[in-house]
């Protein structure tokens, strides 16, 4: 259970303790006083959402601290995810909000998010207030609250799993129907097209190799040309001149040199190798220029296979590499005609698996859903005359589906007969909002017996309520607390009488600033405060009245 939770800075509130205990802690106060404000600060520490609206004026953040003490083990191992110490014990949860606007938290002194706050939040905490009120009108929430009190979390999911998994098996199957369709309608140009390509004979890289020998077959006359002057410039022609016959009377220069200067004598190498070098080069430039001949066949047969090629690219892909991808990928949709009946036999037979694991999950969640049904539908009725409503009935509707879906095959819709003689009719259709929340309360009355989370928040759902129907909203909040701690706000002394622990919130000017304090309080001051909720804290009759809802008497 929490037993601490304190606030600073927070709206009105400066610095604030709330000492809670076991069993039923009550918070009344005068209207304004910031009761509400205290729940939407629990709502804050356990990941509710933030921003520097909610600062105190003058403050540089808000903070909110709770102690849990003995938290469940089912905390356990979600803290162990996320890096934090499972054995924590007590569980000191902070949150602060910055007038920046951003926001911290830690668990038990380590960083964590406020998403994992929310997640922590939901096993801690079970908070109800008029927007929850306000949810009870949506199918989708009648739906979830009637799986939350059969205990059909693991078929929920079931359900949900299995039909996801049919939808993508069916997904799979119309894609695959759709492929083979569309190969069907091409396949004739798709069978041209590999052909065509085909018969091409297509060589990867061949489109430059054809490009390099139409230019040397194209141009053989200026390349033999050039050949020979590089043949003559190395080695000369029958007028003398050439490199060879220079780099000669260099060598017989060098060995005059030698004679007088023996250290040059090295250079003898250079020379024998320029010799080697330039040789060779004549010798390849002759041979080049002998080996390029007039082909006019040949270039004619290269012109060929150039056009050739600059079609298939022109309409099968700009190289010869994506000109056989393409064959490759319309061979691949052709082979679709040949496998996609088998594969269509082998998805159908997955299918009917599925569907079949489907109707078993759905079935074992509607079994579940007709049991918890018929007994929340008991319960509820049975709740309600004891809240005001006399002729009250709760009916849980589970009308079939057209088509099993996420959430089974069955909607789920709660039903009220808030008066004798008339029908049940859908909520929205038969429920005030004094009603709605009395029939709310019922039905969390109902669910606190089975809910497994440790602490419940009621904040104002006795709303438009009193007299003898508050006593028994108090009797039916007193008997949720023998199994949870119950926190409530209220405003009527017929539960605030019924409380285990009763703190009372007050408002107050401190430094020009409205501040709201609380108190825990106990004996006469408990007495007077129930006097001020029945009309006249200074009323004899009423403190007598008030003595004896505590069950005892009081001596002024």
């Amino acid at each position: 259970m929490i037993t601490e939770l304190r606030v600073r800075d927070l709206a009105t509130i400066a610095d604030v303790t709330l000492p809670l205990g076991p069993g039923l802690n009550v918070l009344t106060g005068e209207t304004g006083a910031g009761k509400s404000m205290l729940v939407d600060a629990l709502g804050l520490l356990l990941g509710g959402r933030g921003d520097s609206g909610v600062i105190r004026p003058g403050a540089a953040r808000a903070v909110v601290e709770g102690v849990v003490e003995e938290p469940p083990r089912t905390l356990a191992a979600r803290l162990e995810t996320l890096g934090l110490d499972p054995d924590a014990d007590p569980l000191v949860v902070r949150r602060e909000v910055s007038a920046e606007g951003r926001s911290r938290a830690w668990v038990s002194g380590s960083p964590t998010t406020v998403t994992a706050l929310e997640q922590l939040g939901a096993l801690l905490v079970d908070l109800h207030d008029q927007h929850q009120t306000a949810s009870l009108l949506r199918l989708p929430t009648q739906r979830e609250l009637l799986d939350g009190f059969a205990h059909a979390e693991g078929e929920v999911r079931a359900v949900e799993q299995t039909w996801r998994e049919v939808e993508r098996l069916r997904a799979e199957e119309a894609e695959l129907v759709r492929r083979r369709d569309e190969v069907r309608r091409k396949a004739d140009y798709l069978r041209h097209v590999v052909q065509e390509i085909e018969v091409a004979r297509l060589v990867p890289g061949e489109d430059e190799t054809l490009e390099r020998d139409r230019r040397r077959l194209g141009q053989a006359e200026q390349l033999r040309a050039l050949a020979r002057r590089i043949a003559v410039a190395v080695d000369g022609d029958e007028g003398g001149g050439g490199a060879l016959p220079a780099l000669a009377e260099a060598e017989r220069a060098l060995g005059q040199l030698e004679r007088v200067e023996a250290s040059v004598a090295e250079w003898r190498g250079l020379v024998d190798q320029g010799y080697a070098a330039l040789e060779e080069l004549a010798r390849q430039a002759r041979a080049y220029g002998e080996g390029l001949e007039d082909e006019p066949a040949r270039l004619a047969q290269l012109e060929a296979r150039r056009d050739l090629l600059d079609r298939l690219r022109r309409k099968h892909g700009d190289t010869v590499e994506a000109v056989l991808r393409t064959r490759d990928e319309s061979a691949r949709e052709l082979e679709l005609l040949d496998t996609a009946d088998l594969d269509l036999r082998t998805l159908a037979a997955q299918i009917a698996a599925a569907e079949r694991a489907r109707a078993a999950a759905a079935g074992g969640l509607s079994a579940r859903r007709r049991e918890g049904a018929a007994r929340l539908a008991r319960q509820v009725s049975r709740l309600l005359p004891q809240l005001g409503l006399a002729g009250g009935r709760l009916e849980v509707e589970l009308a079939p589906l057209p088509e099993p879906g996420p959430h089974g095959e069955e909607s789920v819709q709660f039903l009220a007969r808030l008066n004798l003689g008339l029908d049940a009719r859908p909520l929205g259709r038969s429920a005030s909002g004094g009603e709605l929340s009395r029939l709310m309360l019922a039905l969390k009355v109902a669910l606190a017996r089975q809910d497994r989370t440790p602490t419940l928040v009621f904040d104002e759902v006795d709303q438009g309520i009193g007299g003898e129907v508050g006593a028994q909203v108090g009797a039916a909040l007193a008997e949720v607390a023998e199994r949870h701690q119950v926190l409530v706000v209220t405003h009527l002394p017929q539960i605030a009488a019924r409380a285990d622990r009763h703190l009372v919130v007050s408002k107050r000017a401190r430094g020009g600033i409205a501040t709201s304090q609380v108190e825990l309080i106990h004996g006469e001051d408990r007495v007077g405060e129930l006097a001020r909720m029945l009309g006249d804290a200074e009323s004899e009759a009423a403190r007598r009245h008030a003595a004896a809802m505590l069950g005892g008497t009081v001596r002024r």
